[in-house]
Protein backbone atom coordinates (compact mmCIF):
# COMPACT_ATOMS: atom_id res chain seq x y z
CA UNK A 1 0.00 0.00 0.00
CA UNK A 2 1.45 3.49 -1.32
CA UNK A 3 1.67 5.68 1.60
CA UNK A 4 -1.23 8.59 1.68
CA UNK A 5 1.32 11.71 2.02
CA UNK A 6 2.91 10.38 -1.32
CA UNK A 7 -0.57 9.61 -3.04
CA UNK A 8 -1.76 13.15 -1.49
CA UNK A 9 1.55 14.81 -2.73
CA UNK A 10 1.42 13.53 -6.17
CA UNK A 11 -2.18 14.08 -6.69
CA UNK A 12 -1.70 17.99 -5.79
CA UNK A 13 1.53 18.00 -8.22
CA UNK A 14 -0.67 16.43 -10.79
CA UNK A 15 -3.37 18.92 -10.44
CA UNK A 16 -1.19 21.69 -10.75
CA UNK A 17 0.11 20.58 -14.03
CA UNK A 18 -1.23 22.54 -17.44
CA UNK A 19 0.03 18.89 -19.05
CA UNK A 20 -0.49 15.95 -16.65
CA UNK A 21 0.83 13.45 -18.38
CA UNK A 22 4.17 15.39 -18.72
CA UNK A 23 4.98 14.12 -15.14
CA UNK A 24 4.65 10.78 -15.88
CA UNK A 25 8.19 9.59 -15.84
CA UNK A 26 7.84 11.61 -12.63
CA UNK A 27 5.29 10.06 -11.06
CA UNK A 28 6.71 6.34 -12.18
CA UNK A 29 10.46 7.23 -10.34
CA UNK A 30 8.68 8.74 -7.33
CA UNK A 31 6.16 5.79 -6.67
CA UNK A 32 9.33 3.02 -7.32
CA UNK A 33 11.40 4.91 -5.04
CA UNK A 34 8.94 3.71 -1.95
CA UNK A 35 10.02 -0.31 -2.93
CA UNK A 36 12.78 0.35 -5.13
CA UNK A 37 10.71 -0.77 -8.21
CA UNK A 38 7.82 -0.17 -10.01
CA UNK A 39 5.11 -2.34 -8.78
CA UNK A 40 1.66 -3.45 -10.44
CA UNK A 41 0.22 -1.14 -7.28
CA UNK A 42 2.78 1.60 -8.47
CA UNK A 43 1.34 1.04 -12.29
CA UNK A 44 -2.07 1.12 -10.89
CA UNK A 45 -1.95 4.09 -9.25
CA UNK A 46 0.14 6.26 -11.78
CA UNK A 47 -2.52 5.28 -14.30
CA UNK A 48 -5.27 6.40 -11.89
CA UNK A 49 -3.14 9.70 -10.97
CA UNK A 50 -2.77 10.76 -14.60
CA UNK A 51 -5.92 9.50 -15.79
CA UNK A 52 -3.91 6.79 -18.17
CA UNK A 53 -4.75 3.11 -18.40
CA UNK A 54 -2.38 0.80 -16.46
CA UNK A 55 -1.23 -0.42 -20.08
CA UNK A 56 0.09 2.98 -20.90
CA UNK A 57 2.14 3.43 -17.81
CA UNK A 58 3.62 -0.05 -18.43
CA UNK A 59 4.14 0.98 -22.32
CA UNK A 60 6.25 4.03 -20.90
CA UNK A 61 7.46 2.30 -17.88
CA UNK A 62 9.05 -0.44 -20.32
CA UNK A 63 11.02 1.75 -22.58
CA UNK A 64 12.58 3.72 -19.86
CA UNK A 65 15.96 2.58 -18.85
CA UNK A 66 15.84 3.70 -15.26
CA UNK A 67 11.94 2.27 -14.19
CA UNK A 68 12.20 -1.27 -13.28
CA UNK A 69 9.13 -3.24 -13.35
CA UNK A 70 11.11 -6.21 -11.10
CA UNK A 71 12.85 -5.98 -7.67
CA UNK A 72 16.55 -4.96 -8.11
CA UNK A 73 19.66 -4.88 -5.63
CA UNK A 74 20.52 -1.87 -3.47
CA UNK A 75 22.90 -1.31 -6.00
CA UNK A 76 22.29 -1.12 -10.23
CA UNK A 77 25.20 -1.44 -12.32
CA UNK A 78 24.23 0.01 -15.79
CA UNK A 79 27.03 -1.33 -18.24
CA UNK A 80 27.86 1.13 -20.87
CA UNK A 81 27.78 -0.69 -23.68
CA UNK A 82 27.60 1.94 -26.57
CA UNK A 83 30.23 1.35 -29.69
CA UNK A 84 33.09 3.68 -27.89
CA UNK A 85 33.31 1.73 -24.65
CA UNK A 86 32.89 -1.40 -26.13
CA UNK A 87 35.89 -0.11 -28.27
CA UNK A 88 37.73 0.50 -24.85
CA UNK A 89 36.80 -2.84 -23.37
CA UNK A 90 33.55 -2.54 -21.92
CA UNK A 91 32.44 -6.64 -22.82
CA UNK A 92 35.39 -7.44 -20.95
CA UNK A 93 34.53 -5.34 -17.68
CA UNK A 94 31.56 -6.54 -18.00
CA UNK A 95 32.19 -10.23 -18.04
CA UNK A 96 34.62 -9.27 -14.96
CA UNK A 97 31.43 -8.09 -13.45
CA UNK A 98 29.56 -11.13 -13.79
CA UNK A 99 32.35 -13.48 -12.55
CA UNK A 100 32.66 -11.38 -9.80
CA UNK A 101 29.17 -11.12 -8.94
CA UNK A 102 28.63 -14.58 -10.13
CA UNK A 103 25.49 -13.06 -11.82
CA UNK A 104 24.57 -12.65 -15.57
CA UNK A 105 23.48 -9.29 -17.17
CA UNK A 106 19.60 -8.92 -15.82
CA UNK A 107 20.38 -10.30 -12.66
CA UNK A 108 20.64 -10.15 -8.99
CA UNK A 109 22.62 -10.98 -6.76
CA UNK A 110 21.53 -13.81 -4.18
CA UNK A 111 21.60 -10.94 -1.26
CA UNK A 112 20.21 -8.63 -2.92
CA UNK A 113 23.27 -6.01 -3.27
CA UNK A 114 23.58 -5.79 -6.68
CA UNK A 115 21.67 -6.18 -10.28
CA UNK A 116 23.55 -6.07 -13.71
CA UNK A 117 21.88 -4.38 -16.33
CA UNK A 118 23.43 -3.47 -19.94
CA UNK A 119 22.69 0.33 -20.94
CA UNK A 120 22.94 1.30 -24.39
CA UNK A 121 24.93 4.51 -23.75
CA UNK A 122 25.23 7.07 -20.60
CA UNK A 123 26.80 9.65 -22.64
CA UNK A 124 30.42 9.61 -20.96
CA UNK A 125 32.82 8.52 -23.70
CA UNK A 126 34.97 10.75 -22.07
CA UNK A 127 35.65 8.09 -19.01
CA UNK A 128 35.14 5.18 -21.17
CA UNK A 129 35.03 2.38 -20.33
CA UNK A 130 32.24 3.60 -17.60
CA UNK A 131 28.96 2.50 -15.97
CA UNK A 132 26.56 3.67 -13.91
CA UNK A 133 25.68 3.25 -10.19
CA UNK A 134 22.56 4.52 -8.69
CA UNK A 135 22.87 7.02 -11.76
CA UNK A 136 26.45 7.86 -10.38
CA UNK A 137 29.25 7.51 -13.37
CA UNK A 138 32.50 5.03 -12.62
CA UNK A 139 34.95 5.34 -15.09
CA UNK A 140 37.58 5.09 -16.65
CA UNK A 141 37.45 1.61 -15.40
CA UNK A 142 40.10 -1.27 -15.30
CA UNK A 143 39.28 -4.38 -13.45
CA UNK A 144 41.51 -3.29 -10.25
CA UNK A 145 39.37 -0.32 -10.09
CA UNK A 146 35.67 -2.12 -10.92
CA UNK A 147 36.76 -4.53 -7.84
CA UNK A 148 38.00 -1.60 -5.49
CA UNK A 149 34.42 -0.01 -6.02
CA UNK A 150 32.76 -3.52 -6.03
CA UNK A 151 34.54 -3.67 -2.31
CA UNK A 152 33.18 -0.35 -1.41
CA UNK A 153 29.99 -0.74 -2.49
CA UNK A 154 29.43 -4.12 -0.62
CA UNK A 155 30.94 -2.59 2.61
CA UNK A 156 28.54 0.35 1.95
CA UNK A 157 25.32 -1.72 1.43
CA UNK A 158 26.33 -4.02 4.73
CA UNK A 159 26.70 -0.88 6.74
CA UNK A 160 23.30 -0.01 5.78
CA UNK A 161 21.48 -3.67 5.83
CA UNK A 162 23.35 -3.39 9.38
CA UNK A 163 21.95 0.05 10.48
CA UNK A 164 18.05 -1.05 8.97
CA UNK A 165 18.06 -4.08 11.03
CA UNK A 166 18.40 -2.22 14.49
CA UNK A 167 15.36 -1.80 16.24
Amino acid sequence: MLPTSLTEALKAEVAAAAHPRELVVDVMLALQAQVGYLSDEAVAAAAELLRMTPLEIEELATFYTFIYREPVGRYVIHVCDSVICWMNGADSLAAHLSRRLGIAMGETTPDGLFTLLPVCCIGYCDRSPAILVNQRVYGPLTPESLDALLERLKSRGQETAAAEAVP
